[in-house]
Protein backbone atom coordinates (compact mmCIF):
# COMPACT_ATOMS: atom_id res chain seq x y z
CA UNK A 1 0.00 0.00 0.00
CA UNK A 2 1.35 3.88 -0.60
CA UNK A 3 3.75 4.68 2.30
CA UNK A 4 3.56 8.13 1.40
CA UNK A 5 2.89 10.44 4.48
CA UNK A 6 -0.56 11.62 4.80
CA UNK A 7 -1.92 15.00 6.16
CA UNK A 8 -4.71 14.19 8.79
CA UNK A 9 -6.81 16.28 11.10
CA UNK A 10 -7.98 14.66 14.84
CA UNK A 11 -11.48 15.74 16.37
CA UNK A 12 -11.80 14.02 19.37
CA UNK A 13 -12.22 15.72 22.79
CA UNK A 14 -10.89 12.53 24.79
CA UNK A 15 -7.38 13.95 25.45
CA UNK A 16 -5.73 10.67 25.80
CA UNK A 17 -7.48 9.20 23.02
CA UNK A 18 -6.25 12.03 20.88
CA UNK A 19 -2.87 12.32 22.47
CA UNK A 20 -2.72 8.35 21.79
CA UNK A 21 -3.58 8.96 18.24
CA UNK A 22 -1.34 12.26 17.54
CA UNK A 23 1.34 9.84 18.92
CA UNK A 24 1.20 7.03 16.78
CA UNK A 25 0.44 8.75 13.68
CA UNK A 26 3.53 11.15 13.88
CA UNK A 27 5.68 8.08 14.68
CA UNK A 28 4.03 6.56 11.26
CA UNK A 29 5.47 9.59 9.25
CA UNK A 30 2.05 11.73 8.85
CA UNK A 31 1.74 15.10 9.94
CA UNK A 32 -1.10 15.82 12.19
CA UNK A 33 -3.12 18.92 13.68
CA UNK A 34 -5.93 18.50 16.28
CA UNK A 35 -8.99 20.01 17.81
CA UNK A 36 -10.83 19.34 20.99
CA UNK A 37 -14.34 20.01 20.29
CA UNK A 38 -15.98 20.04 17.00
CA UNK A 39 -16.41 23.88 16.06
CA UNK A 40 -12.94 24.33 16.20
CA UNK A 41 -12.27 21.29 14.22
CA UNK A 42 -14.59 22.58 11.58
CA UNK A 43 -12.58 25.49 11.36
CA UNK A 44 -8.97 23.80 10.87
CA UNK A 45 -10.90 21.72 8.40
CA UNK A 46 -12.17 24.93 6.53
CA UNK A 47 -8.76 26.68 6.61
CA UNK A 48 -6.62 23.82 5.51
CA UNK A 49 -6.33 20.89 3.31
CA UNK A 50 -5.83 17.22 4.90
CA UNK A 51 -5.62 13.95 3.59
CA UNK A 52 -8.33 12.55 5.94
CA UNK A 53 -9.86 13.33 8.83
CA UNK A 54 -10.71 10.83 12.15
CA UNK A 55 -14.09 12.34 13.25
CA UNK A 56 -15.59 11.55 17.00
CA UNK A 57 -19.15 11.33 17.14
CA UNK A 58 -19.85 12.81 20.80
CA UNK A 59 -18.04 16.50 20.91
CA UNK A 60 -18.92 19.43 22.30
CA UNK A 61 -20.03 22.71 21.38
CA UNK A 62 -20.65 20.84 17.84
CA UNK A 63 -21.10 17.03 17.60
CA UNK A 64 -19.41 14.84 15.12
CA UNK A 65 -22.54 14.32 12.27
CA UNK A 66 -22.40 18.07 12.40
CA UNK A 67 -19.31 18.50 11.75
CA UNK A 68 -19.58 16.26 8.94
CA UNK A 69 -22.81 17.46 7.41
CA UNK A 70 -21.46 21.16 7.32
CA UNK A 71 -18.21 19.58 5.68
CA UNK A 72 -20.40 18.08 3.15
CA UNK A 73 -23.11 20.08 2.04
CA UNK A 74 -21.99 23.61 3.17
CA UNK A 75 -18.17 23.52 2.54
CA UNK A 76 -18.53 20.81 -0.30
CA UNK A 77 -15.77 19.36 1.08
CA UNK A 78 -14.90 15.38 -0.01
CA UNK A 79 -12.23 15.06 2.27
CA UNK A 80 -11.75 10.93 3.66
CA UNK A 81 -13.45 11.20 7.09
CA UNK A 82 -13.48 8.20 9.84
CA UNK A 83 -15.95 8.38 12.92
CA UNK A 84 -14.30 7.04 15.74
CA UNK A 85 -17.54 6.29 18.12
CA UNK A 86 -18.79 4.11 20.68
CA UNK A 87 -22.34 3.74 19.11
CA UNK A 88 -22.47 0.41 17.39
CA UNK A 89 -26.00 0.52 15.98
CA UNK A 90 -26.79 -0.07 12.39
CA UNK A 91 -28.84 3.74 12.58
CA UNK A 92 -26.01 5.54 13.82
CA UNK A 93 -24.13 4.30 11.01
CA UNK A 94 -26.69 4.87 8.39
CA UNK A 95 -27.41 8.56 9.35
CA UNK A 96 -23.31 8.90 9.11
CA UNK A 97 -22.81 7.29 5.52
CA UNK A 98 -26.30 8.99 4.37
CA UNK A 99 -24.67 12.20 4.49
CA UNK A 100 -20.92 11.62 3.27
CA UNK A 101 -18.90 9.26 5.86
CA UNK A 102 -16.32 7.26 4.57
CA UNK A 103 -15.72 4.79 7.64
CA UNK A 104 -16.76 4.06 11.03
CA UNK A 105 -15.24 2.31 14.10
CA UNK A 106 -16.74 1.28 16.94
CA UNK A 107 -14.40 2.23 20.07
CA UNK A 108 -11.73 0.86 21.36
CA UNK A 109 -10.21 0.26 18.39
CA UNK A 110 -6.60 -0.36 17.73
CA UNK A 111 -4.64 2.41 16.44
CA UNK A 112 -2.59 -0.08 13.73
CA UNK A 113 -5.89 -0.53 12.41
CA UNK A 114 -7.00 2.98 12.05
CA UNK A 115 -3.67 4.09 10.32
CA UNK A 116 -4.39 1.35 7.53
CA UNK A 117 -7.97 2.32 7.15
CA UNK A 118 -6.75 5.76 6.50
CA UNK A 119 -4.10 4.55 3.87
CA UNK A 120 -7.22 2.24 2.38
CA UNK A 121 -9.87 5.44 2.00
CA UNK A 122 -7.23 8.02 0.68
CA UNK A 123 -5.91 5.92 -1.71
CA UNK A 124 -9.53 4.54 -2.45
CA UNK A 125 -10.62 8.20 -3.01
CA UNK A 126 -7.37 9.33 -5.04
CA UNK A 127 -8.45 5.93 -8.11
CA UNK A 128 -11.78 7.55 -8.24
CA UNK A 129 -11.27 10.44 -9.48
CA UNK A 130 -12.51 10.66 -13.04
CA UNK A 131 -12.86 13.41 -15.59
CA UNK A 132 -16.45 13.99 -14.49
CA UNK A 133 -14.54 15.44 -11.38
CA UNK A 134 -12.97 18.33 -13.80
CA UNK A 135 -14.84 21.19 -13.97
CA UNK A 136 -13.37 23.26 -17.17
CA UNK A 137 -14.41 26.88 -18.23
CA UNK A 138 -12.21 27.81 -21.03
CA UNK A 139 -8.83 26.51 -20.28
CA UNK A 140 -9.53 27.04 -16.92
CA UNK A 141 -9.92 23.15 -15.03
CA UNK A 142 -10.56 22.99 -11.65
CA UNK A 143 -10.06 18.91 -10.21
CA UNK A 144 -13.05 18.45 -7.25
CA UNK A 145 -10.91 15.76 -6.00
CA UNK A 146 -7.48 16.81 -5.62
CA UNK A 147 -8.22 20.77 -5.32
CA UNK A 148 -6.22 21.45 -8.06
CA UNK A 149 -7.04 24.35 -10.48
CA UNK A 150 -5.05 25.36 -13.29
CA UNK A 151 -5.04 27.35 -16.39
CA UNK A 152 -3.70 27.12 -19.83
CA UNK A 153 -1.69 24.05 -18.31
CA UNK A 154 -0.38 26.56 -14.85
CA UNK A 155 -1.35 25.92 -11.89
CA UNK A 156 -3.48 28.37 -9.92
CA UNK A 157 -2.84 28.77 -6.49
CA UNK A 158 -5.82 29.55 -3.86
CA UNK A 159 -7.27 29.63 -0.64
CA UNK A 160 -9.53 27.01 0.58
CA UNK A 161 -11.78 30.08 0.34
CA UNK A 162 -10.71 30.67 -2.91
CA UNK A 163 -11.56 27.51 -3.62
CA UNK A 164 -15.17 26.95 -2.78
CA UNK A 165 -15.83 30.39 -4.59
CA UNK A 166 -14.26 28.78 -7.87
CA UNK A 167 -15.93 25.73 -7.76
CA UNK A 168 -19.72 27.54 -7.79
CA UNK A 169 -18.66 29.49 -10.33
CA UNK A 170 -17.68 26.89 -12.44
CA UNK A 171 -20.87 24.52 -11.61
CA UNK A 172 -22.97 27.41 -12.63
CA UNK A 173 -21.04 28.35 -15.55
CA UNK A 174 -21.89 30.97 -17.77
CA UNK A 175 -24.98 31.55 -15.40
CA UNK A 176 -24.53 34.47 -12.99
CA UNK A 177 -23.75 33.77 -9.30
CA UNK A 178 -25.89 35.83 -7.04
CA UNK A 179 -23.67 37.71 -4.12
CA UNK A 180 -25.56 35.48 -1.09
CA UNK A 181 -25.08 32.11 -3.30
CA UNK A 182 -20.97 32.78 -3.12
CA UNK A 183 -21.10 33.82 0.55
CA UNK A 184 -22.96 30.80 2.01
CA UNK A 185 -19.90 28.51 -0.16
CA UNK A 186 -17.59 30.35 1.47
CA UNK A 187 -18.57 30.50 4.87
CA UNK A 188 -21.92 29.22 5.55
CA UNK A 189 -24.93 30.56 7.22
CA UNK A 190 -22.15 32.85 9.34
CA UNK A 191 -21.77 35.55 6.48
CA UNK A 192 -19.66 38.40 6.83
CA UNK A 193 -20.82 40.77 3.96
CA UNK A 194 -20.15 41.87 1.05
CA UNK A 195 -16.73 44.03 1.62
CA UNK A 196 -15.13 40.63 3.08
CA UNK A 197 -16.45 38.51 -0.75
CA UNK A 198 -15.43 41.64 -2.66
CA UNK A 199 -11.86 41.23 -0.99
CA UNK A 200 -11.95 36.96 -1.96
CA UNK A 201 -13.12 37.91 -5.38
CA UNK A 202 -10.81 40.62 -5.93
CA UNK A 203 -7.99 37.64 -4.84
CA UNK A 204 -9.49 35.13 -6.95
CA UNK A 205 -9.67 37.43 -10.35
CA UNK A 206 -6.27 37.83 -10.17
CA UNK A 207 -5.25 34.66 -9.72
CA UNK A 208 -7.01 33.18 -12.48
CA UNK A 209 -7.12 36.31 -15.19
CA UNK A 210 -4.02 38.67 -14.28
CA UNK A 211 -1.55 36.33 -16.55
CA UNK A 212 -4.29 36.22 -19.60
CA UNK A 213 -5.22 38.38 -22.24
CA UNK A 214 -8.97 37.13 -22.01
CA UNK A 215 -10.81 37.22 -18.76
CA UNK A 216 -13.23 35.20 -17.29
CA UNK A 217 -14.33 35.96 -14.61
CA UNK A 218 -16.69 39.11 -14.77
CA UNK A 219 -18.47 41.15 -12.39
CA UNK A 220 -22.64 41.87 -12.74
CA UNK A 221 -22.93 45.48 -11.05
CA UNK A 222 -25.46 45.04 -8.17
CA UNK A 223 -26.14 41.34 -8.62
CA UNK A 224 -23.09 38.95 -8.91
CA UNK A 225 -20.42 37.60 -10.21
CA UNK A 226 -20.51 35.05 -13.28
CA UNK A 227 -16.99 32.57 -15.24
CA UNK A 228 -17.55 32.52 -18.31
CA UNK A 229 -15.37 33.34 -21.83
CA UNK A 230 -17.33 36.13 -23.09
CA UNK A 231 -17.60 36.52 -27.29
Amino acid sequence: MNSEPLSILIIEDNAQLAANLYDFLEACGHTLDAAPDGLSGLHLAYANEYDAIILDWNLPRLDGLTVLKRLRQEAKNKVPVIMLTARDQLQDKMSGFEIGLDDFLVKPVALPEIEIRLRSIVARVKQCATQDDILAVGDLEFNINTQVAQRAGTKISLTKTGRNLLEVLMRKSPNLVSRARLERAAWGDATPGTDLLRSHMYVLRRAIDQKHSKPLLHTVSGSGYRLCELE
